[in-house]
């Protein structure tokens, strides 16, 4: 066996996040020890994400088709949005198992000093979207965190004139965190003791 191979996989799974050089090590000796069939079909996974990602064109999720999932299930509620800042927060969010309606993804938060303006968001697709499913409810489930607030309340201020309803997340979870990184219980409270903003 190559030690070239070795260290070629040792370097990729290093820039993968939390994954150091000895976290890598282990995976790669894990991956080295599998059965051929489950090591090649985790290759096939990330090279048919890489070849078939796309976002949904109602929500932004990522999805393989022209709808995701939740967009194309009839028995969730089109007129009630949740607007999350990245397609991960709606696998949290759906782990909760409380949200019966659909999301809206922005892909960011507003940052101006690093050059995110609302325009590169998808902000004017969502005013489009509520205005187009006649939306009875928006929820802001953006992260607790400056970005998100400043984000939050330019969604408020944007939507407030059509008359929808404009509901934050409550503060269950810590402010300065991530919904990605909450936990089940943590979100299902923030999603019930939500306010108007």
């Amino acid at each position: 066996m190559s030690e070239g191979i070795i260290e070629n996989l040792l370097d990729n799974l290093s820039k993968l996040p939390g994954i150091g050089r000895k976290t890598a090590q282990r995976l790669a000796f894990y991956l080295l020890a599998m059965p051929d069939k489950e090591a090649r079909g985790i290759g096939q996974a990330i090279i048919d994400i890489k070849d078939k990602a796309r976002f949904c064109s109602e929500c932004f999720n990522i999805t393989d088709a022209e709808l995701c999932p939740i967009c194309s299930n009839p028995a969730r509620n089109p007129k009630e949005i949740c607007v999350v800042e990245e397609p991960s927060n709606i696998i949290v969010i759906e782990r909760s198992g409380f949200f019966k309606g659909r999301y809206h993804v922005l892909l960011g938060s507003l940052s101006p000093i690093d050059g995110v303006t609302p325009e590169k968001l998808k902000i004017a697709e969502l005013v489009e979207r509520v205005k187009r499913v006649q939306a009875t409810e928006v929820i802001l489930a953006t992260n607790p965190n400056t970005k998100g607030e400043m984000t939050a309340r330019f969604i408020k201020d944007t939507l407030e004139p059509l008359g929808v309803n404009i509901t934050r997340i409550a503060y269950g979870l810590p402010m300065g965190g991530d919904i990605e990184f909450a936990d089940e219980v943590t979100l299902r409270k923030s999603l019930e003791g939500r306010r108007k903003l």
